[in-house]
């Protein structure tokens, strides 16, 4: 990197890891200039080209989230990434998804992987996360009236906390060099049934609360009808599928061979987020 003052480009900087991502590089002498649509340093918007070479003014490194709730953006990433080389950009991490080589092919996850490692002028590093255990403490899995509803058929997942997707990619985007070309499959320490989740949630909340392991397409349904695209039913159905069929993600130490501490439990990340269930915990 030649910039004597290193500057991050942090892509979802209002989302769940790219706050504490700024937060963890402006501590390690790298600028961290956050982008979105809104509430960000730089507005950023995938569908509004006009919007990204001021924010990739000055920046030699990366963090790459692409569009949400998408499954075709290859194309876009691809025109940004050429823009960013040209710019100055040596490294991008980018945050994937756990098992983005087994991804649906109508799906562009693995298209962006395949890019990122085709180019000769930048480092890449590769982050595929589990599923991330704020998802319980937002819109994603909430718990309506004492019941978590989804899909899962009993199976597991090694739910991953979104601060320590941050802090991986902080190490990433400090040290590129030595983590040129590697991919990490981000996980918590446990892989955990969603009815173990709720019962961790209950614990600590003091509130109770059910699990409902609902029909896989009548949940997708459901998330159609509340306004997700109608293209996204196949990531949804991958990402629940994976946990039926019993292939979701199983812990890997990946966040400790990273950042030399382990992963966070789904307990640590409950008693932080206890307000989320319950807001007059103490």
């Amino acid at each position: 990197m030649n910039n004597e003052v290193p500057i991050a480009l942090i892509l979802g900087g209002t989302g769940r890891s790219g706050p504490l991502l700024a937060d963890a590089l402006a501590q390690r002498g790298v600028i961290p200039r956050t982008a979105a649509r809104s509430g960000a340093d730089v507005r950023f918007d995938w569908d509004d080209p006009a919007t990204h070479p001021a924010a990739l003014d000055g920046v030699d490194r990366l963090y790459l989230v692409t569009p949400t709730a998408r499954i075709s953006y290859a194309d876009q990433v691809a025109a940004f990434l050429d823009l960013a080389e040209v710019a100055g950009v040596r490294h991008v991490t980018y945050l994937s998804v756990y098992n983005a080589d087994q991804a649906p092919t109508e799906v562009d996850i693995a298209a962006v992987e395949a890019d990122l490692a085709s180019r000769q002028g930048i480092t890449h590093a590769v982050l595929r996360t589990s599923w991330v255990m704020q998802n319980f403490a937002d819109d994603h899995l909430p718990v309506i009236d004492g019941v978590l509803t989804v899909p899962s058929g009993g199976g597991r997942e090694a739910f991953v906390d979104a601060a320590d997707i941050a802090a991986v990619a902080a190490q990433t985007l400090l040290d590129p060099e030595t983590h040129a070309g590697a991919v990490y499959s981000l996980t918590g320490p446990q892989a955990l049934t969603f009815q173990e989740a709720a019962d961790i949630i209950a614990s600590v909340s003091g509130r109770s609360v059910a699990y409902h392991d609902i029909d896989q397409e009548m949940w997708i349904n459901g998330a159609l009808a509340a306004g997700a695209p109608a293209d996204y039913a196949v990531m949804l159905r991958w990402l629940t599928g994976n946990v039926i069929t019993g292939n979701g993600a199983t812990p890997t130490g990946d966040v400790e061979k990273v950042t030399g501490r382990p992963a966070t439990t789904f307990r640590a990340f409950a008693e932080r987020t206890v307000h989320a269930w319950n807001p007059e915990a103490k």
